[in-house]
This record gives structure tokens, C-alpha cells and sequence, in this order.
């Protein structure tokens, strides 16, 4: 089973209007054909230039719905500037590389990805061609049962 480029590229470019990232952004797709790329999707991006690399696994994609990744990393360009902001706000307030600070990075980055992902299949699940969640990442987790396997005599 092949990816189809044209349609994730359509899907791309729609993604890009419908949330108003272009025309202020300069935005494109690029597709990593690394079959040791371990990532489904990233993001590179240029604020001074206003310019963003969107990058696709075509290789091995940990995802079935790459609609959904297309606009999880969307998403991600869409929060920058939050994302900056508060970036500097944990740099000026903990040293670097200090247990606080990593703790701080941990928390920010989380709530990040968390908070991406559920605007990401909000809006996917609205206004998207596949409204498929991919389960995916579900698939190497641990169960329950396992995760809580050790805390049975508290």
C-alpha cells in the first residue's frame, strides 16, 4: 500500500488556508523517504523569514491517517509564537540544564503536544476529508494492566 502523495499534498495546501497560515507563511511539504527516520511527521521553522518545512515519513509513517499529522504540525506552527513565549519565560526564570528548569520543559512540552493534538483532531474531525484517528503510537504502549502492574498491594 503506497502513500498518495497528490492527495496528502491537496490535503496540505487546503490545511494551509483553512487555518490561515497562508499567505503570511511561506510554507511547503517535504517528504523524508529515510526508512530510519523514526518520526511520522516535524516541523522546521524560519520565523525571521516567515518560511516553515513541513516533513512527511513516506518511508515508514507510525500513523495510518496522515491528514491527521498534516494538521497536527500545522498546529504546531500555528502555537509558535505561544510556544516561544513561553520557552523564554521558563529560560529567565530557571538556570539551564537545572532539575527545575528540565521539570518546567517537561510540563510545557507536554501540554503542548497534548494540547496540539486535541485541537488537531478537533478540527480534523470537523472539517477533515479522512476523519480517521490513528491509533498508531497506541500500538507500542504498555496496557492497563501492565502500567499498574506493580502497584497492586497499595
Amino acid at each position: 500500500m503506497g502513500l498518495d502523495k497528490q492527495a496528502l499534498e491537496a490535503a496540505f495546501g487546503r490545511w494551509c488556508g483553512k487555518l490561515r497560515l497562508v499567505p503570511g507563511w511561506d510554507v511547503k511539504l517535504s517528504w523524508v523517504e529515510d526508512p530510519g527516520w523514526r518520526k511520522t511527521g516535524d516541523l522546521k521553522i524560519d520565523c525571521d523569514d516567515k518560511k516553515a518545512v513541513l516533513l512527511l515519513n513516506a518511508a515508514n509513517p507510525k500513523q495510518e491517517n496522515l491528514e491527521e499529522v498534516i494538521v497536527h504540525e500545522l498546529m504546531h506552527l500555528k502555537l509558535y509564537p505561544l510556544d516561544q513565549v513561553t520557552e523564554s519565560l521558563i529560560l529567565s526564570q530557571f538556570e539551564e540544564g537545572s532539575s527545575a528548569c528540565s521539570f518546567a520543559y517537561r510540563q510545557f512540552f507536554t501540554a503542548l503536544e497534548q494540547t496540539v493534538e486535541e485541537l488537531a483532531k478537533c478540527f480534523l474531525l470537523e472539517f477533515g476529508e479522512d476523519k480517521t484517528l490513528s491509533f498508531g503510537r497506541c500500538e507500542g504502549q504498555k496496557s492497563f494492566n501492565e502500567l499498574y502492574e506493580g502497584l497492586k498491594n497499595l
